[in-house]
């Protein structure tokens, strides 16, 4: 299990208000290798056409790959912090929700790199992304 600190969905999902809450992410389960989140596809999400903002899928990236790396750091002494994101979008979405499943590809001493596949209702991918995190002293 890569996680340091116990936490409940409850805890997750109660943050002050953020980019996060405004879209609707809500935290929704982890393992010992990854950590799940939803965003619901809507007028809040939306581009101007109706579809998914990819923009909107970035926050839910950043968003899971922010609040993987603060579970495994000493947040005492430490903050993790967006250093570079990326993202394909590969299909669209126009209503519903997608899922965010968040895995590490590498966590290191400074800099954590994590892989969200972001996913509709029928388990195909939207958006992949890819978050590098470096986490740098209070």
């Amino acid at each position: 299990m890569i996680w340091k600190k116990e936490v409940s969905l409850e805890d997750l999902n109660n943050a002050p208000e953020y980019i996060g809450t405004f879209l609707g992410i809500k935290f929704t389960d982890w393992d010992d290798n990854t950590l799940k989140a939803t965003m619901p596809v809507n007028k809040k999400t939306h581009q101007p056409w109706g579809i998914l903002h990819g923009g909107a899928s970035v926050v839910l990236a950043e968003t899971l790959g922010s609040y993987a790396s603060t579970l495994i750091i000493d947040t005492e002494k430490f903050a993790a912090v967006g250093l570079e994101v990326n993202a394909n979008h590969l299909r669209p979405a126009s209503d519903g929700e997608v899922t965010g499943i968040c895995e590490p590809i590498h966590i290191g001493r400074k800099t954590h790199v994590w892989n969200i596949r972001i996913i509709n209702s029928e388990n195909k991918i939207v958006c992949i992304s890819r978050l590098t995190v470096a986490i740098i002293e209070k």
